[in-house]
């Protein structure tokens, strides 16, 4: 099934709604950021990602969340490992996903960006369905938002350099660019 774009929200997208955003200083997307996410590190399938990203993490429900207590935080979506397509926050809204960063010669990608949050690690290959899914929601985003190519596709390491490594090694970039040509 094609997805729609219509009023920053994508069809068949499962709503989670996120507090977490603002809006865009200057109405524009022309970026897509992809990042990978997964709570606790390495485990998948479970609830936690909504629940940071609605600010209702029960923190002690593993150690490693003690570091996200009180942190605000959200994306435009989630692409789960079987390919479920989760979206927190309007793509006409600035999702804050993407931290300190920059690209080119412009800071603060949230500003401009949508964020695409694929449930996974640095290190462990992708699935089939995420790169489907990952395809045919960007694909949409294409045709609801102009400036936004392939060109304008990167990764949170390129524009938090140093400071993040996502999505890792384990993303197929090349494989993923020829899906969208």
């Amino acid at each position: 099934m094609e997805k729609r774009c219509a009023n920053g929200w994508v069809s068949d997208a499962r709503r989670c709604e996120s507090p977490h955003f603002n809006a865009r200083p200057l109405n524009e997307v022309s970026m897509l950021v992809i990042h990978n996410i997964s709570l606790p590190a390495g485990c998948f399938g479970k609830s936690y990602i909504d629940q940071l990203f609605n600010g209702c993490l029960d923190v002690s429900a593993d150690p490693s969340f003690i570091d996200l207590k009180g942190l605000e935080v959200s994306a435009h979506f989630l692409i789960r490992r079987d390919g479920e397509l989760v979206q927190y926050v309007s793509c006409d809204e600035r999702a804050w996903h993407a931290g300190v960063s920059s690209y080119g010669t412009r800071e603060g990608c949230n500003d401009f960006a949508i964020g695409i949050e694929l449930e996974g690690t640095d290190t462990l290959a992708y699935t089939e369905q995420q790169y489907l899914e990952l395809k045919t929601l960007t694909l949409a985003l294409f045709d609801a938002y102009p400036m936004l190519n392939t060109d304008r596709v990167v990764g949170h390491c390129d524009i938090a350099p140093g400071r993040k490594t996502d999505p890792g090694e384990s993303f197929d970039w090349q494989r993923f660019k020829k899906d969208l040509s």
